[in-house]
């Protein structure tokens, strides 16, 4: 008789959402010095999707949300926990995911989890432990994001970066296959190499920033990146390493979409190529806690993986944060 193991957090539905409106790079042209050719240079990004500005968060969130919850053929009242990564609610309070609840009319917990771009990474790591200890069954996860709210368009070195959407997942309590291990971490202590200033006054803050707007994001980009480099490739290593595979075992690698010179950076301390690489970089920019699901969900859509094969998730993100985890579809 095979003995039963504690229950894996297993993708049973997909689904995710973008806005229409395309901020191009051309477009960026004629809104700062820049070009498409430097663009494409130094992040790969051609184009991303900005929310109109009666769009907020929860309204990305729920269109992907319903998507998943579609594509997994449940009632939504049969989740039990509605979980949201984000650094762009609505509101401080209700959080984004109290919003969702009530938008899909059910009951159960709701909350949010910020760890920046690493935030769905984060958030799988919470969910995956409430499904292990049987405390939840069925949980709706999303990374959803509006930094075009948060992105100083007169800063030539970020404008050119973000983008908005949200991409989610209904995990489901399994014997079968599922999340086999996750890994996160943070470092605080350089957590001013990216930062975005809520109700702190901070003058020396203000002053990095080109339209002196405190709620925009700064970052110090060439420390970002190397950091970037090293602690995805790292995290990757790790996590697999505590699940007890290689990446000859893994079919695909989902980083997150920040810059591809970071992307191709990691994938070369890995040493893996394309075939076994992800990048969706190039039609949506850094859609921050939104990256990683979006590309996942493409990445299941466009038969890059499939039931039973194993991928990788892995992502890092202001706080500075990582996160990295290890899925068997």
């Amino acid at each position: 008789m095979k003995r039963m193991g504690l229950p894996k957090a297993k993708i049973i539905g997909h689904g995710y959402y973008v806005p229409d409106t395309r901020l191009t790079n051309e477009d960026l042209e004629r809104m700062v010095e820049t070009s498409d050719e430097w663009i494409m240079r130094r992040t790969g990004i051609s184009e991303r999707r900005i929310a109109s500005k009666e769009i907020y968060t929860s309204d990305l969130a729920y269109e992907a949300a319903k998507r998943a919850i579609e594509n997994a053929k449940i009632d939504p009242a049969e989740l039990d926990l509605v979980l949201v990564a984000t650094t762009t609610p609505d509101m401080y309070t209700p959080n984004v995911a109290c919003m969702i609840q009530n938008k899909l009319g059910i009951t159960g917990a709701a909350f949010d989890v910020n760890s920046a771009c690493t935030g769905f990474v984060t958030a799988l790591t919470v969910a995956t432990q409430f499904i292990a200890s049987g405390y939840y069954k069925k949980i709706l996860l999303i990374g959803a994001e509006n930094l075009s709210r948060m992105t100083d368009y007169k800063d030539r070195n970020t404008c050119i970066l973000f983008g908005d959407g949200a991409g989610a997942v209904v995990l489901e309590a399994s014997q079968d296959s599922g999340v086999l291990d996750t890994y996160i971490g943070a470092d605080g202590a350089s957590g001013t190499k990216l930062t975005s200033l809520a109700f702190k006054e901070d003058q020396a803050e203000v002053e990095k920033r080109v339209s002196g707007l405190k709620n925009t994001i700064w970052m110090d980009g060439s420390e970002v990146l190397k950091f970037a480099v090293r602690t995805m490739a790292e995290a990757t290593k790790v996590v697999l390493e505590k699940a007890g595979l290689t990446l000859d075992d893994i079919k695909l690698v989902i980083p997150h979409q920040a810059n591809i010179r970071i992307v191709e950076g990691a994938a070369k301390r890995l040493g893996i190529g394309d075939d076994k690489l992800f990048v969706n970089l190039q039609n949506y920019g850094n859609m921050a806690a939104a990256s990683i699901p979006v590309a996942l969900c493409e990445a299941i859509d466009q038969g890059r993986i499939a039931k039973g094969d194993k991928f990788v998730m892995v992502g890092f993100g202001g706080g500075l944060t990582w996160g990295a985890a290890v899925v068997e579809l």
